[in-house]
């Protein structure tokens, strides 16, 4: 079944012969379908209130199990953002009922940011409508294709993952002794 991304490739192998046009197989097709599921994961979290940014915070602190609760330090590691975005985000949510931030019991200096009840029913909720959302989207594919698709983009994104912490100069950047990495716990999920 031929789709957008055919369609653009034959023309550019028509057109540039001399190039590797056949890279855009992948990357033309991962880019229209993060579009796709930009757009999917909006509708699921608006059912439940919520921005992409706000699921993600939530989803961190649901993820790390009880007491359900983070450093902002914490955070911004999980997330990949700045400490201002992080405090910015942090006061959103708290003022949205769906955080809570208490003093650090062990350093004074800090705090920690906890879910609240409130905060738990919506990023439960928020959660199973974004499974509902990406199971529509995969649902007429093989599951061993799946699976396979997971696989092969595990490999890709931990590679980029390893070069993208390597220290200039190390094998991870020159692209010897690649390896699939775990990816991380990330943003959106």
């Amino acid at each position: 079944m031929a789709d957008s991304v055919d369609r653009i490739v034959a023309a550019w192998a028509r057109e540039r012969p001399d190039l590797p046009v056949d890279r855009m197989e992948v990357w033309s097709r991962v880019t229209r379908l993060s579009r796709l599921l930009d757009r999917e994961r909006s509708r699921a979290f608006a059912q439940h209130g919520l921005e992409g940014w706000e699921f993600d915070v939530l989803a961190a602190l649901r993820r790390s199990g009880k007491p359900y609760q983070l450093s902002p330090g914490q955070l911004l590691v999980e997330l990949e953002v700045s400490s201002g975005t992080m405090t910015n985000r942090i006061s959103r949510l708290s003022a949205r009922g769906l955080v809570i931030r208490r003093p650090h019991p062990v350093d004074g200096r800090s705090a920690l940011v906890g879910l609240t009840g409130k905060g738990m029913e919506v990023v439960d909720g928020a959660l199973s409508a974004l499974l509902e959302s990406e199971g529509r989207l995969l649902h007429q594919i093989d599951p061993r294709d799946v699976e396979r698709l997971g696989a092969g983009l595990r490999a890709v994104l931990g590679d980029q993952e390893i070069r993208s912490t390597a220290p200039a100069g190390t094998q991870a950047e020159s692209g010897h002794g690649r390896r699939a990495g775990r990816g991380h716990a990330g943003s959106t999920g």
